[in-house]
């Protein structure tokens, strides 16, 4: 399992989410389990309980797992979040777009219709053209697991 897991977390981490929280979501993908504790994490990847530690900070302030206590006990688990996780990651890659697309704007602008700036502004609208689409795909998304039929 352990090469399946490292497999999904190269594509991850090539995706933009680091290296040990790349890992710890693709454990967690799949692996059979509902949820788990840091230990349970730290023994399924073979690292330390400081790696996940970090690991699941990130994931959970990037709302791809959630957090839970039960009641009664001080360990924490870990689950993945409810729904479309692919369709999560690609949709925080947008605002790295926009930000990528408004550089590379004003860089082009900056620099004029020659050369360089001619260059900048091709990558400008490849960008735009580019957000677009996957802003769109990820709406036709939605629309087809509302009705996939």
């Amino acid at each position: 399992m352990l090469r399946v897991v490292e497999r999904i977390a190269l594509i991850l981490n090539e995706a933009g989410i680091p290296r040990m929280p790349a890992r710890v979501l693709a454990y967690m993908l799949a692996d059979d389990a509902d949820r788990y504790s840091a230990a349970a994490l730290a023994d399924g990847l073979r690292v330390s309980p400081a790696a996940i530690s970090g690991a699941v900070r990130h994931l959970t302030a990037t709302r791809m797992v959630v957090k839970e206590r039960e009641p009664g006990r001080r360990a924490e688990f870990y689950r993945v979040c409810e729904g479309d996780v692919c369709g999560m990651i690609v949709a925080a890659r947008i605002p790295v777009l926009k930000q990528w697309e408004s550089v590379v704007e004003s860089a082009a602008v900056e620099l004029g219709a020659n050369g360089g700036g001619h260059r900048l502004a091709e990558a400008t609208e490849f960008i735009a053209f580019l957000r677009g689409e996957t802003e769109g795909t990820l709406e036709r998304w939605a629309e087809h697991r509302r009705d996939p039929g």
